[in-house]
């Protein structure tokens, strides 16, 4: 179903829509969302509903039989799993055409500002994936009221992980990409999310993605954030994965190259016991919770990974110096050479 709702006040925030290969890299946050029965996903900012998309297919893949051969969890598949939200008409044109396209009958694609009183939802979704809005600034008199309670901020990336937070059934799981600044600002409402994320849910894991993968519509590095919401804490390590590659090149062009990190991310993170030992010199690594407190809920992977330096060796500084003036009496004879060869030619 694709409902629109006129409403004369819309906050101007563009939604960059969908790294090329991101629906990808949440695969294995999916196989999680085992709840057929029951289980509903959400993106509350879902443009053409590339993530949703997703994980209908991985649900199509994985879990077939258990679907399709049963009447009832093929209807609640068909009809009442999936739910996105956007502001843009058009995309939300695109993303049921999508849906529909991949075999999701009826999706619920709804017209509505996800940020604002109009979006009355708590604790209903099994799972939240989202690319949403962010680098933007809203007016506080279009923001909700209970965002605001628990983080007093004008900034949309911020304001959607408290969405998050809100909307998401105790047990549910998010995974979203945020911009870097959210990992590591300084400001109260930045350190006031990650406090909240860690202290009181669940997080499992930050993803470090490169700047060129949003490219060529925007250079911003950013992350994927892992979370469960528990509203009791569970926080113990947390795995991180400084990913550099995601099958495109980095730059305008996004031409599909052989570096891609996507698959060996996805086989990690499904063996994160196996993780613990790993040393924060290598590509993923754990890091304890009280580690984080101690750094300010710092999430920055560039905080906790351990760089190598070769050490290198120079000559002495005599021995420089004479090489040098070896290079000089070498250049001075090939000038007077060629001096030479002049004037025989004169």
């Amino acid at each position: 179903m694709v409902t629109e709702v006129n409403r004369s006040i819309m906050h101007p925030v563009h939604i960059v829509q969908g790294v090329s290969n991101a629906p990808c890299a949440y695969s294995s946050i999916v196989q999680r969302f085992s709840c057929i029965n029951d289980g509903v996903a959400t993106d509350p900012a879902c443009g053409t509903s590339g993530f949703l998309v997703a994980a209908g297919e991985y649900l199509k893949e994985n879990k077939k039989d258990e679907i399709f051969f049963d009447k009832q969890k093929k209807d609640h598949y068909m009809n009442h799993m999936f739910y996105g939200y956007d502001m843009d008409r058009t995309m939300l044109r695109i993303g049921a055409m999508n849906m529909m396209t991949h075999g999701i009958d009826n999706p619920f694609i709804e017209y509505r500002d996800s940020l604002s009183d109009q979006n009355q939802d708590k604790d209903k979704y099994s799972l939240v994936l989202a690319n949403p809005p962010f680098k933007g600034s809203l007016d506080a008199e279009s923001v909700s009221g209970d965002l605001l309670k628990v983080c007093k901020t004008k900034k949309t990336e911020l304001l959607f992980l408290t969405l998050f937070l809100r909307i998401l059934k105790i047990g549910g799981r998010c995974a979203c990409i945020v911009p870097d600044g959210v990992l590591f600002g300084s400001s109260k409402a930045h350190k006031d999310i990650r406090t909240e994320i860690v202290e009181n849910q669940r997080l499992e894991a930050v993803i470090s993605m490169p700047s060129g993968v949003f490219k060529p519509y925007a250079g911003v590095s950013t992350a994927i954030l892992v979370f469960t919401k528990t509203e009791h804490g569970g926080t113990d390590n947390v795995w991180f994965y400084d990913m550099k590659a995601d099958g495109f090149s980095l730059d305008d062009k996004r031409a599909v190259v052989s570096e891609n990190d996507i698959p060996d991310i996805i086989k990690r993170f499904k063996n994160r016991e196996q993780e613990i030992d790993r040393k924060r010199t290598e590509q993923s690594f754990m890091v304890p919770k009280q580690e984080i407190v101690d750094n300010g809920y710092d999430l920055s992977i560039n905080k906790y990974k351990q760089v190598e330096y070769e050490k290198i060796e120079y000559p002495a500084t005599s021995e420089i110096l004479a090489n040098i003036k070896a290079l000089d009496k070498e250049i001075a004879k090939g000038m007077e050479e060629l001096e030479a060869m002049l004037w025989d030619m004169h």
